[in-house]
This record gives structure tokens, C-alpha cells and sequence, in this order.
């Protein structure tokens, strides 16, 4: 099952530390399947107020997610992005095939 890393990227500073980060991290990814959904870019706020950018990464399964972030490869390069920008990062897995929102409420406690 597909697993994702999200980035709620709050404020970037554009400097030469975060283009080397771009240009080193999809090398890091690779190995892992990683593959960009979304990086930034023009989004259509329908409700409340967003302030930032949005990252989606893609990996084949949790366990390809994580062993990216953990990488000593990732981690190298990690420090160009967090001296620079400000950002909530969440590692999740995917919802299964035929996955329905009724199906949430198997989650709620019995009352």
C-alpha cells in the first residue's frame, strides 16, 4: 500500500543552501520509489485560510517512506531545508482500494 510524506511548508528562505537541496533530493528518493505529486505551486483555497505551500511525495509502502527519511543519504541534505525553512512534515500510509468514509466509523468508540 502507497505510503506519502507531507510537507506543510509555512516560510522558505531562497538561498543557494536550499537550491543544492533541490537539486540533491530526488537522488535521495530514488532509491525508495519517491516520486513528487505536488511541490507547490498554484492551488485553489475553497475554504478557510492556507498559509504556505504544500509538498506531496509518493513512496511505494510505509516502509520505503520512512526508510527514506532515515537515509543516511536524506539526512545529509536535510539540514538545507530545516536551516531554512519552516515546515510540518507527516509520514502516512494510504487508504486501501474501495475505501469508503463510512468505513471510518468502525474507528469511533463504542458508546
Amino acid at each position: 500500500m502507497v505510503a506519502y510524506a507531507l510537507a506543510h511548508v509555512r516560510s522558505v528562505e531562497f538561498c543557494a543552501d536550499i537550491v543544492e537541496y533541490l537539486e540533491k533530493i530526488d537522488a535521495t528518493m530514488d532509491p525508495f520509489g519517491g516520486r513528487f505529486l505536488f511541490h507547490g505551486g498554484k492551488k485553489d483555497i475553497v475554504e478557510g485560510a492556507w498559509i504556505g505551500d504544500v509538498i506531496l511525495i509518493e513512496f511505494p509502502d510505509p516502509d520505503a517512506v520512512r526508510a527514506w527519511w532515515e537515509s543516511p543519504e536524506y539526512q545529509a541534505i536535510k539540514h538545507l531545508r530545516t536551516d531554512h525553512m519552516e515546515a510540518d512534515i507527516i509520514l502516512f500510509e494510504g487508504l486501501p482500494e474501495g475505501y469508503r468514509a463510512t468505513d471510518s466509523l468502525e474507528k469511533l468508540p463504542a458508546s
